[in-house]
């Protein structure tokens, strides 16, 4: 079922929907195909305080270009507090914490309003993703619906070109995957690696929460 008929057949039986995203080139796709079915779907930004200035700067424009609903949301915990006893950054002493602080605290209160959260994972970004199914159910009642999981990169890339789409300021800079500043590095991508390699680098660790702890193992 194409992400047309599928949101409309949410709509047609009452359901509430959002969407999430983190406003990267992989997501500026979902991100124009919501544009072009239901503008009036918000669109959650889980805005940590660490992001790069050149992705806010990419949120706006697209904002802007797709005339999108989006909102922005943040932790309760200050950036300065967010240390550990000996005062070291979250983000360098427990990656986890720090996520679970930015990311799944701010937006599990959001996932009690509404019935449908539009996810743009793909199955060939790791192998957390490549276990999903197109629905999953999430925390609190919630589907998640995964309209480009079986997409690839070089789909989403011929997308972009295609509808002459703008790309994160960062791409092709050797940043394939782009989160917050201090757990994202520049890398190639070559091999067998995959297309979130270069989050939290020499980590035991692949995601950030949102897509873990916030649905139904």
């Amino acid at each position: 079922m194409e992400i047309k008929e599928r949101l409309a057949k949410y709509r047609s039986e009452g359901l509430k929907i959002f969407a999430s995203s983190s406003f990267q080139t992989q997501s500026v796709v979902l991100l124009h195909l919501i544009s072009r079915i239901d503008k009036s779907i918000p669109i959650y930004f889980l805005n940590t305080g660490f992001h790069f200035s050149e992705t806010l700067e990419y949120k706006a424009a697209l904002t802007k270009l797709f005339d999108l609903h989006v909102i922005d949301l943040f932790s309760e915990i200050s950036k300065i507090q967010q240390r550990n006893e000996a005062g070291r950054m979250l983000y360098t002493s427990d990656p986890d914490y720090c996520c679970y602080l930015n990311k799944v605290q701010p937006l599990e209160p959001v996932m009690k309003n509404f019935d449908i959260w539009i996810s743009g994972v793909r199955s060939d970004q790791n192998t957390v993703r490549g276990s999903m199914s197109a629905e999953n159910q999430a925390q609190h009642g919630v589907t998640r619906y995964h309209p480009m999981l079986g997409w690839t990169g070089k789909m989403i890339y011929d997308y972009i070109d295609k509808h002459k789409l703008p790309k994160h300021p960062l791409d092709g800079e050797g940043y394939f995957s782009i989160g917050c500043q201090p757990c994202t590095i520049k890398m190639q991508l070559t091999g067998n690696g995959k297309g979130r390699d270069n989050r939290w680098y020499g980590q035991n660790k692949t995601e950030c929460g949102i897509h873990t702890e916030l649905v139904v193992q």
